[in-house]
């Protein structure tokens, strides 16, 4: 969902909405999600500089059937503001330098905002690319910092793509690889892994019965899930995965991060679809 995105260096998504829904499981928790993002690149210069804008705006509505020993009022929605600003420039004759700086709001806004809502992700990456070979290939290189992960350094991020037959391509890397299968140019379809997961500031903190306070809500999830893409041009399309979770857990956190209360550890079906425009 929303811990894992490092920004417009490894989602190349120019305008996207989607919708996202994990059934009730044994756990008795379900959620569901709306995102709606754009990114607007201004070419600066000749030598193709870019300046990156953007704004991703998403929404978590969770719902509970089971019983739990505190007050669940403050854990029904959620929301997370993100802004990109960043900076592309060719680095030398074959790789580009992208860096990308994200504030970010991620709270139930229960007593508007507060100090405690703001979360901080920086990226840098170096990204080669060969579109026009006979087996295309795309190379991601970089680190990045999201002060949503706990961990106070930053993390490396690696992609490679590569078309290997004009049917046939995949994606190697974290936070998500893919094996995808071009039936024509219309149709595609892909069977993927990847992380998901979330990490929000729960303005009123809940009193849990040995009297911890939770005062951050997360999910962390590992995905199989199986993918179909139509595409309406070159850059748009539309598309759908269907699949399940391997590992997951939700959390209560406190204010040093640590776990107090465990939400949900059983696995979920996982339906995600959408429309999107991208740059490749």
């Amino acid at each position: 969902m929303l811990s894992y995105q490092t920004g417009y260096s490894q989602s190349s998504d120019i305008f996207k909405f989607e919708y996202l829904n994990i059934p009730e499981n044994d756990s008795g928790i379900k959620t569901q999600r709306y995102k709606l993002l754009f990114n607007l690149p201004i070419k600066l210069n000749k030598k193709k500089d870019y300046l990156i804008t953007g704004l991703e705006y998403n929404r978590l509505d969770i719902g509970y059937s089971r019983d739990f020993p505190f007050d669940k009022s403050e854990l029904i929605r959620f929301h997370v503001a993100d802004l990109n600003l960043g900076f592309i420039t060719k680095w030398n004759e074959n790789w580009n330098l992208v860096t990308i700086i994200t504030p970010r709001f991620a709270s139930n806004f229960t007593n508007g905002t507060i100090t405690d809502d703001f979360f901080f992700n920086a990226t840098a990456t170096l990204w080669k690319e060969k579109p026009n070979v006979d087996k295309p290939f795309r190379i991601v290189l970089g680190l990045s910092y999201n002060s949503t992960t706990g961990l106070p350094i930053p993390l490396p991020l690696v992609s490679y793509y590569r078309r290997f037959h004009p049917k046939w391509s995949y994606t190697l890397g974290i936070p998500r690889s893919n094996f995808k299968h071009h039936i024509t140019k219309k149709h595609t379809l892909e069977a993927t892994m990847l992380l998901d997961g979330y990490f929000i500031n729960v303005q009123n903190n809940i009193l849990l019965p040995d009297g911890q306070l939770g005062s951050k809500i997360s999910l962390s999830a590992l995905i199989g899930a199986l993918g179909y893409q139509y595409n309406i041009t070159k850059r748009m399309s539309l598309y759908a995965l269907v699949g399940r979770s391997f590992e997951q857990e939700g959390k209560l956190r406190n204010d040093k991060r640590d776990r107090v209360f465990l939400l949900n550890d059983e696995s979920n079906l996982y339906i995600r679809t959408g429309f999107k425009i991208g740059i490749f």
